[in-house]
């Protein structure tokens, strides 16, 4: 067991909370049961399960070496308040290509939990990728991780260029649709084809122009109240449950 926070190995795990190390080892920390069990049931790779002293080890986890570390060991590699005592090591995943019809393209989204959130809800609308421009952050990040709720395991998050994405998209017979709130359509007004990707933009300044001028149909969710907006990853939800439907 261990119990020594200056432990090497210890030290190590802290590190994973930085996106420098994670992308040095090609590895990612997680937190708690739940999270644990989607990353095992969707079948990406555990390197090892993190368990504290006295925490029940579910059957699932007999399959995957143990790592006993004491109480305040967990807590010093802990990122939530409530930790659960259990973590594990993941692998990256390195998927660079999907299959289907419906993907959402992402430009500089930088809120951890916005971009959580639009994850998780893209796994629920039945999209079948997430792709993140530059600028976006990390999706191994803690906060993005407990945001999806599990979806990160369950839908491909792919990192890439996203111009030469759209036009690889284009391609392929994708209609590209932009969130954008000057010189754009009411989205309801807008017909869906059989394959749609839909780029939703930075929280502050929207899209940047030179992915707007790819774009096919500009679109907007109209707003019918005083609000000035609508937070990012609301409207990402609306406009991908329109597409679906």
């Amino acid at each position: 067991m261990l119990t020594s926070v200056k432990n090497d190995k210890v030290k190590a795990l802290k590190k994973l909370h930085t996106r420098k190390e994670r992308e040095k080892t090609a590895t990612f920390f997680i937190e708690g049961f739940h999270l644990i069990e989607e990353a095992v049931n969707s079948n990406w790779t555990i390197k090892e399960i993190i368990l504290q002293d006295g925490v029940y080890l579910p059957k699932w986890a007999d399959d995957f070496k143990i790592v006993e570390v004491s109480e305040n060991v967990f807590q010093h590699i802990t990122q939530t308040k409530t930790p659960q005592g259990i973590g594990a090591v993941v692998n990256l995943s390195k998927v660079t290509k999907f299959d289907g019809n419906h993907v959402l393209l992402l430009d500089r989204i930088q809120d951890p939990g916005n971009l959580g959130t639009i994850i998780r809800t893209a796994d629920a609308a039945g999209f079948d990728a997430v792709i993140l421009g530059e600028g976006t952050v990390d999706v191994y990040n803690d906060k993005v991780i407990r945001s999806t709720q599990g979806s990160i395991f369950h839908i491909p998050v792919i990192r890439d260029n996203l111009i030469e994405r759209i036009q690889n998209l284009k391609k392929e017979g994708f209609s590209i649709w932009a969130s954008a709130l000057t010189n754009s359509k009411d989205f309801h007004t807008v017909k869906t084809n059989d394959k749609v990707a839909l780029i939703v933009g930075n929280e502050g300044s929207g899209i940047q122009h030179d992915l707007l001028d790819l774009a096919d149909e500009l679109v907007k969710i109209p707003i019918y109240g005083k609000a000035e907006s609508l937070n990012v990853s609301i409207a990402a939800g609306i406009l991908m449950y329109h597409i679906k439907g």
